[in-house]
């Protein structure tokens, strides 16, 4: 997947600007994406605090670091059970 230009503060940035009032279309054409992207964007940050954004990403930080070691014990587990079979 492709990685943003972003950061979730910078999108929440250009959302508050928004809703105070600036035309969307000022704003697309301050940070240089378009419309679509940025209603797309407020979709899924439109209800973030910059905190919450930091919180999101540090909770997606932990959650693909448990996926790593699940998947690490999953494999160890599979090795066990297939030495295992062969004695």
């Amino acid at each position: 997947m492709r990685k943003s230009r972003f950061s979730k503060e910078q999108i929440i940035g250009m959302i508050k600007e928004q809703e105070a009032g600036l035309p969307t279309a000022e704003v697309c054409r301050k940070h240089g994406l378009s419309p679509a992207t940025f209603y797309k964007l407020k979709a899924k940050y439109g209800g973030l605090e910059v905190s919450e954004a930091r919180r999101l990403r540090l909770l997606e930080e932990e959650n693909s670091k448990l996926k790593r070691l699940l998947a690490g014990s999953v494999l160890d587990n599979a090795i066990l059970k297939d030495l295992l079979g062969k004695v």
